[in-house]
């Protein structure tokens, strides 16, 4: 069966390249789902993933949903709500969770059109850089549906809520430039620096200690939804760890010795 997305893994860095052009990279199909979820829990056990990097091959990062069939399940089946609600749970909501479960941090390397469920899969992301050719948009409702995938959640939190509103209830798109100006992606590239620029910035990412890199992301992520005193013990238990790892004494040693860490996730 081919697959529907291509993994490599170098020094370190995975890139994550969604292979679906004739859907456009659509990620509502099985496949790219499964494929996806287990590619997050693989890279969720082995600690020589430092960073991962998803991008689309092809003119767009996503479509989202695969339209032709999303039009089959729903006029032509006859599942019932209920039926279809635990479609959509056993089905693209595996993303959303898959992705907040790991702890390695995500680049989105935004290649081209991020459009519905693919704008959604950019939020899930921890870090979004744009090529000039981007665009994205909350176009749910264009179908006469709403963000299943958990949309609602996640552009609030990368967007905030006045603008998450705007895309969500207008349907539509905005430029890279306008992702830029809003906040949802941090660096707006010429298509053809794309890649390099976001390899960059995983180097950036991986010359870290990976234990203290992945405790980070938990702490960021758990951030956005614990009060403040809670995650302030959590932070505590964290901090102690780290000071029991080998690469945090590597880390003091470098800086008293003039020289360079070499962080072994340790």
């Amino acid at each position: 069966m081919t697959k529907s997305v291509i993994s490599e893994v170098k020094d370190g860095i995975a890139i994550w390249r969604m292979d679906r052009i004739d859907t456009r990279n659509a990620i509502s199909d099985a496949n790219m789902i499964e494929e996806l979820v287990q590619l997050a829990e693989d890279a969720q056990k082995d600690l020589s993933i430092r960073v991962i990097i998803l991008t689309g091959n092809g003119p767009a990062f996503s479509s989202g949903g695969n339209v032709k069939k999303i039009r089959e399940e729903m006029t032509e089946s006859d599942k019932t709500p209920h039926e279809l609600a635990t479609w959509y749970r056993e089905g693209i909501q595996r993303l959303p969770l898959a992705f907040d479960k790991l702890d390695v941090p995500i680049i989105a390397a935004v290649n081209g059109p991020a459009i519905g469920a693919g704008c959604d899969l950019t939020c899930m992301c921890d870090m979004r850089i744009a090529a000039e050719s981007a665009r994205f948009a909350e176009s749910f409702v264009k179908l006469g549906i709403i963000p299943g995938d958990g949309g609602s959640w996640l552009l609030p939190r990368a967007v905030g809520l006045a603008k998450a509103s705007e895309m969500a209830y207008t349907g539509d798109p905005i430029s890279a430039q306008e992702a830029l100006a809003c906040g949802l992606v941090s660096k707006v590239v010429a298509d053809e620096d794309l890649m390099d620029e976001a390899i960059k910035l995983a180097k950036r990412v991986a010359v870290n200690p990976p234990i203290s890199v992945r405790m980070a992301k938990q702490l960021m992520r758990e951030g956005q939804r614990t009060e403040l005193e809670t995650h302030l013990q959590m932070a505590a238990v964290m901090q102690a760890v780290s000071h029991r790892t080998e690469d945090h004494r590597e880390a003091m040693n470098a800086i008293f010795d003039k020289r360079k860490p070499e962080f072994k996730g340790k």
